[in-house]
């Protein structure tokens, strides 16, 4: 079991260190095509500056194909060109690539001039000594795609992690589950050649005139190794409910562990349910999952202390709350406890409450779980079942 989870925590962290991997080497690469787009976007545009100023000082009889071939081939970056007073110079090639409204047309480009102003450093154009320009420009629809493609990437990582984490999740419980069937069912196994070898010399003791009160106590201890094996043969395995009475079942439940219990503990059960409620449920499971809750509560109190079993009703639910005055359960803890392997005690395999928690709400549809604790104070575990 220890290996299993050992695994799966490999492959998640795998899985972590690969995400970020992905994420740290696209974000590098799109870094380095985007300095690279933006040298050469700068270069364009100190080019198409030159051009600007090549047409502004040009005489009227000049070839001017090739300047305007280069000024009408911008037609990504966003552009405009200012006088010394922040002013547009022209409205026909003196801003580029910016769709400007019809209404507040003189403060929308006011504004988007100041905007661009922080975008790069201007581009000077020099007309003559006493005249200049300077171009402004942001950068192209491409260069600000490429700067959400690391984004893109963090959420295509961060949503197959969450996939990845769901499937192993699921499949890590498929692996639990046959882990714990395949125990039980092994475990009722082997109970079952000491058992047939126990009931054969019960029938050879009875011959030699044994004590009948040893025989009996025998007798019901075989029984009870009998109905323990029951039990575990049955984990994993559909039970057949029948309609029970609730009452008798507490009752029959609490008696077992009553009588095997040290004269310190003091039991007392309260119903606030009708006498003849019934319920749905398979009495050799249900039984168990009362054991065992009163087991750790004995463990809990070191033998001595109340356990008082309080049934009652909530909407649909017959509510069973069994409430100890022992060590007390950590809040933290509260989900922890019914978790496989996990126990305080010294010796035990942690197996006892996972078993709970199983029956209850796998075989029983219910629900199980740790309705309060204080520490040094006490525990109740609260059981919720369908009323019928």
């Amino acid at each position: 079991m220890l290996k299993l989870y050992e695994r799966y925590e490999q492959q998640k962290m795998l899985f972590i260190v690969l995400s970020v991997s992905i994420v740290l080497v696209a974000m590098y690469f799109t870094k380095i095509v985007v300095d690279k787009l933006a040298k050469e976007e700068k270069h364009k545009m100190e080019v198409w500056a030159e051009a600007t100023r090549q047409l502004a000082i040009a005489d009227e009889d000049a070839d001017m194909t090739l300047v305007l071939k280069v000024l009408n081939g911008n037609n990504s970056v966003p552009v405009v060109i200012v006088d010394q007073h922040d002013k547009l110079v022209n409205e026909d090639y003196g801003i580029r690539n910016i769709e400007v409204p019809e209404e507040n047309k003189d403060q929308f480009i006011e504004e988007k001039i100041k905007e661009l102003k922080y975008k790069h450093p201007p581009i000077t154009i020099e007309i003559d000594p006493l005249t200049k320009y300077f171009v402004y420009y942001d950068e192209s629809f491409i260069i600000k795609n490429l700067s959400f493609f690391t984004l893109i990437i963090i959420g295509s990582c961060v949503i197959f992690l969450m996939i990845a984490f769901i499937a192993f999740a699921k499949t890590k419980k498929a692996e639990q589950n046959q882990i714990w069937v395949g125990f039980s069912k092994e475990t009722a196994h082997q109970l079952g050649t000491p058992i047939s070898s126990l009931l054969a010399w019960t029938e050879i003791l009875k011959s030699m005139q044994i004590d009948s009160k040893i025989l009996a106590e025998m007798s019901a201890d075989i029984n009870r190794l009998s109905i323990i094996a029951e039990r575990f043969s049955k984990i994993g395995s559909r039970p057949t409910l029948d309609e029970v009475n609730m009452v008798s079942a507490i009752e029959k439940a609490v008696l077992y562990i009553k009588n095997r219990a040290s004269k310190k503990v003091v039991f007392t059960i309260t119903y606030h349910i009708p006498l003849d409620l019934h319920v749905k449920l398979n009495n050799s499971l249900f039984e168990w999952v009362i054991e065992n809750l009163c087991k750790n509560a004995i463990d809990a109190m070191d033998g001595e202390g109340k356990i008082n079993i309080e049934v009652g009703e909530l909407h649909e639910y017959v509510t069973i709350d069994i409430k100890d005055t022992g060590k007390g359960i950590p809040k933290s803890k509260f989900k922890t406890v019914f978790n496989p392997g996990y126990t305080t005690k010294k010796r035990g395999w942690g197996l006892g409450l996972s078993f709970v928690k199983r029956i209850v709400t796998n075989y029983h549809a219910g629900k199980v779980f740790v309705k309060q604790s204080e520490i040094n104070s006490g525990t109740t575990f609260r059981i919720l079942l369908r009323k019928m």
